[in-house]
């Protein structure tokens, strides 16, 4: 999702800070393009030993599209994304570009996540009576060293079967820190081969390098001495990033994820019953009168209620004077669309275990420059100045224009052949990935862009 605001603090109304974007299922649906039948599948690919549990060497991928297609889209999800982040925006692409698939990428610390109450008729009790398994960062040592480097390594499995075997164009892009991942792989050495020599083009939604995060308000402090602190925290046993523990909701670095997830759920199967989440709220989130499913989880998301920009959608608003208040869509972003994101189970748009190692390294690599720092640490981006392939970024009224100057450096420093630009002042940090089709600017000015690369013309 986004870095700032979860690690800045929030402000608002109902002071919470949290991020999340959910779950459909993952079952073959019909395209809605041209009457073929685009296949969903979520898949696991086998990746190196990370030292933990057998189910975390291997990395899930959603795929979304015709399988024979000769173009594949990467897209990588932001800090405490998964997967599911990007489904809706998939169907809506694949639908759009002939000869197009998108995948996924879930990280493999996915695998660390008991998903299994979300299967269930009824998963309150299952999480919040704390009945489900949950990850103790003193048994989980083996999360230090998953950094940067292990997740481009992984990274690198999922292009390379997205490309099999050369047979297939790659284009790989990310939404947020995803968009910083994805910069990092271009330029990232890998054995004396650059990562962006895997690519045919790349995609930055909301983020990047050099400053990208500066305009919302995120500049990390990366001294050496900073880092050191920081990394010295990581060894002695905080693993696991806490942002989220400010939100109020839990403690534990998976709480806020469960309740925006259970959120979800319920709107997405209910929702305008009343909500059966509403009377195991915390206090700071107390609503004054009774609402449904939906307009609880509106509560949680949109951004009307005085949340961070990077955290909200423009959806709507809580509407009624009866017994039970309900939820009335008048923004971009159909708060039916944002349930069936966050319901899940499988694939989810939660990462529940964000490892704190990933933090630092990405804060490192912002500079984008092969520095004694990012070398102590193991980054090798040193391939920042060679670049040679077609970029699009896109920004929204988050970054307050630095997505865009931050990405215009990184061309004017390297030999991306063309670039396009473009920015949606109306929408927040998360609308690009669950607006409504018809009102999806990103989407809109993308398919152009991706639709030559499909077609071999975008140099």
């Amino acid at each position: 999702m986004t870095r700032r605001a979860l690690l800045g603090g929030v402000t608002g109304a109902l002071g919470l800070a949290a991020v999340g974007i959910g779950t459909a299922q993952a079952a073959p649906t019909a395209s809605r393009g041209a009457g073929r039948l685009d296949r969903e599948s979520y898949v696991a690919l086998p990746v190196g030993r990370g030292g933990g549990p057998a189910e975390t060497d291997a990395v899930r991928v959603l795929q979304v599209g015709p399988p024979a297609a000769e173009t594949v889209l990467v897209l990588v999800p932001g800090q405490f994304g998964a997967a599911n982040d990007f489904r809706l925006l998939a169907r809506d692409l694949v639908a759009a570009v002939p000869g197009l698939q998108v995948w996924a990428f879930d990280r493999r610390e996915q695998g660390l996540a008991d998903l299994t109450g979300f299967t269930t008729p009824d998963p309150i009790g299952y999480y919040l009576d704390d009945h489900y398994r949950t990850q103790d960062p003193a048994a989980s040592a083996f999360v230090a060293d998953w950094g940067l480097a292990r997740t481009l390594s992984d990274l690198r499995a999922v292009v390379h079967a997205a490309a099999a075997g050369g047979r297939r164009r790659v284009v790989l892009g990310g939404h947020s820190w995803g968009a910083t991942t994805t910069l990092a792989y271009a330029a990232w050495d890998f054995g004396g081969r650059a990562g962006y020599r895997d690519l045919s083009g790349l995609v930055l939604i909301d983020g990047g390098v050099h400053g990208a995060f500066v305009g919302g308000g995120y500049d990390p402090d990366i001294s050496p001495e900073r880092v050191r602190e920081r990394l010295t925290a990581v060894s002695a046993g905080a693993v696991f990033d806490m942002s989220l523990a400010a939100t109020g909701l839990g403690s534990r670095a998976e709480s806020s994820q469960i309740w925006y997830q259970l959120a979800g759920w319920y709107a997405c199967r209910d929702p305008h019953a009343r909500s059966v989440l509403q009377p195991r709220l915390p206090a700071h989130l107390t609503l004054p009168y009774p609402v449904t499913n939906a307009a609880l989880l509106g509560t949680l998301v949109d951004e009307s209620f005085g949340w961070p920009n990077d955290i909200t959608v423009h959806s709507g608003h809580i509407a009624g004077s009866g017994a039970v208040r309900g939820w009335v869509n008048d923004g971009i972003t159909p708060i039916e669309r944002v349930a069936a994101a966050y319901a899940g189970p499988d694939p989810v748009v939660w990462e529940w275990y964000w490892p704190a190692r990933l933090t630092v390294d990405l804060d490192v690599v912002d500079p984008y420059a092969d520095t004694d720092l990012a070398r102590s640490l193991g980054l090798r981006l040193g391939h920042t100045g060679e670049l040679d392939v077609p970029l699009y970024a896109f920004e929204t009224s988050a970054s307050q224009g630095t997505v865009v100057s931050s990405t215009k450096w990184v061309v004017a420093n390297s030999r991306v052949p063309s670039a396009t630009y473009q920015t949606d002042n109306g929408m927040n940090h998360l609308d690009p990935l669950f607006a409504s089709t018809s009102s999806n600017t990103f989407t809109h000015t993308v398919v152009p862009f991706l639709a030559q690369l499909a077609q071999g013309r975008a140099r």
